[in-house]
């Protein structure tokens, strides 16, 4: 599916908008990370990934993987808004018996590929699957969204070992790059500078871009297609809690949703955009 700049532009804010409002009716969620990954998603789904939402098991279909499980709503609300479900569906985030826990369910919802939540975890099996498709003869690519304190994870670095080993240049991981995780930036709580030096190290082919400029975007998956023997990382610069004005670079949003007036504040900025 490839929509136009314009037309993913809206899908992103359409994302947003989900992500929030799922959020504020569950009073629970990780709305930060869910807003500065949208922009990604919605260009994965609306222009790079080829997909079928009526035949989710399509053998064919590219995979993604979100290693950040906590971003979860945005996940859902794409899934979504792409057409794998309904969106009436969303109202229901984190109930019991909801499928849409707080983190990704491969078992409970069409096209979740991976249930993910531990952080590091994700990238080894987005690894495990691209390696697949290179032993049974399938051409799908497979994308995989880390977040830049999740590379604080050993785990990370054992799975981009591997990936540079096996040379899996069916593979693009994207770095949600937000300076943020939940006990505060990145580079205080354990630096993970350089990263474009360190992903070279492991034989990536590293591109910079910024994660909230669509046309950015699609150029940055446009080329990682095209790269051949490496896999690649698109390095994905973003903010944390994008297009909410007072939960931009502000960490306690990483996990805690608005409340009281801070809801129709969040609701109608995202609305009005």
């Amino acid at each position: 599916m490839k929509l136009s700049v314009k037309e993913i532009e809206a899908k992103a804010k359409q994302i947003r908008y989900s992500a929030i409002e799922m959020i504020c009716e569950a009073a629970s969620g990780h709305p930060g990370g869910s807003l500065s990954v949208s922009d990604i998603l919605a260009v994965l789904y609306f222009h790079t990934m080829n997909y079928k939402p009526d035949r989710p098991e399509w053998i064919e279909r590219d995979r993604f993987v979100l290693s950040k499980g906590h971003a979860a709503p945005a996940l859902y609300s794409v899934l979504a808004h792409a057409g794998f479900y309904s969106t009436k569906i969303l109202k229901n985030l984190r109930q019991v018996g909801s499928p849409l826990q707080g983190h990704p369910d491969m078992m409970a919802l069409p096209g979740i590929e991976m249930s993910t939540g531990s952080l590091g975890q994700g990238l080894s099996a987005a690894v495990g699957i691209a390696l697949a498709a290179r032993i049974d003869s399938l051409k799908y690519r497979v994308y995989c969204v880390i977040g830049d304190g999740e590379s604080q994870e050993g785990q990370i670095w054992e799975a981009a070992m591997s990936a540079g080993h096996h040379k899996l240049d069916n593979l693009c991981v994207i770095m949600d790059h937000n300076n943020l995780q939940i006990d505060g930036k990145v580079e205080e709580i354990k630096t993970i500078s350089p990263i474009a030096d360190k992903w070279k190290a492991f034989n990536f082919n590293v591109i910079s871009a910024d994660g909230h400029n669509i046309k950015a975007l699609i150029d940055a998956f446009d080329k990682a297609e095209k790269q051949k023997g490496k896999p690649t990382i698109i390095i994905a610069d973003t903010v944390k809690g994008k297009g909410v004005s007072f939960m931009e670079n502000v960490n306690k949003f990483h996990g805690s949703a608005p409340t009281g007036e801070q809801i129709t504040c969040a609701l109608g900025e995202l609305k009005c955009q």
